[in-house]
């Protein structure tokens, strides 16, 4: 059996088993995921068609690997005007194989298996946790505050339109203030080891950043 799911904008023919990269899943690797959009389905010639999805079809995946495409380049030029921009994207992507496509409404058979384990996990630490002492929960609430710091110090005062760099929008803005990042001269002083950083961590590419760093130079000096 195949069906076609809609899913980041995109639509996909699967089938049980079948590896797929579509755009980012907020999972964790081992987690099953549940695609509703389903707009078709069938088995030979015997295909059944949504309006616009199926009511009561959900392909189900399990996330393999999460990752991120090929740098994208855009390079814009203005004729006899001396301008020229590059500008690179990487897209967050989520391997998920495919494990089942239910109809009618039929849970899945795969899901109980995959979250069990977390569950008996949760059971064995909360259970350690009530033997133990209490001072142990520290560590786990310092970690958990150092997976959740941004990647850079916001200095004092007020930020700058960072939306004034030309391929900086509101969007990218948020993310950037979202890790510290908020003035002109925070851009302007990043060195490499810091573009490397964001690279890694961000969905911006290092020559994107750069385009931006240079651009920040000219905003700050003013």
């Amino acid at each position: 059996m195949f069906a076609v799911i809609k899913t980041g904008g995109k639509q996909y023919r699967v089938a049980a088993n079948d590896l797929l990269k579509i755009e980012k899943v907020e999972a964790s690797v081992g987690d099953i995921v549940e695609i509703g959009h389903v707009l078709a389905h069938g088995e030979g010639e015997n295909v059944t068609f949504g309006a616009p999805f199926v009511d009561g079809a959900v392909v189900t995946a399990e996330v393999v690997e999460q990752g991120k495409n090929r740098t994208v380049i855009a390079f814009k030029k203005r004729r006899r005007q001396n301008s020229r921009r590059k500008i690179g994207h990487r897209q967050l992507l989520t391997t998920v194989r495919i494990s089942e496509i239910l109809l009618g409404g039929a849970k899945p058979t795969k899901t109980a298996a995959v979250k069990a384990p977390k569950k008996e996990a949760k059971a064995e630490a909360a259970t350690e946790a009530k033997a133990e002492a209490a001072p142990k929960k520290e560590p786990k609430a310092k970690a958990a505050e150092t997976a959740a710091a941004p990647l850079f110090k916001a200095p004092k005062g007020e930020p700058d339109d960072l939306t004034v760099i030309k391929g900086i929008g509101p969007v990218a803005a948020k993310d950037l203030a979202e890790q510290g990042i908020i003035t002109f001269a925070q851009l302007a002083k990043l060195t490499d080891k810091d573009v490397a950083k964001i690279d890694e961590h961000m969905p911006f590419s290092a020559d994107q950043i750069k385009d931006w760093r240079e651009q920040a130079k000219e905003l700050a000096a003013k």
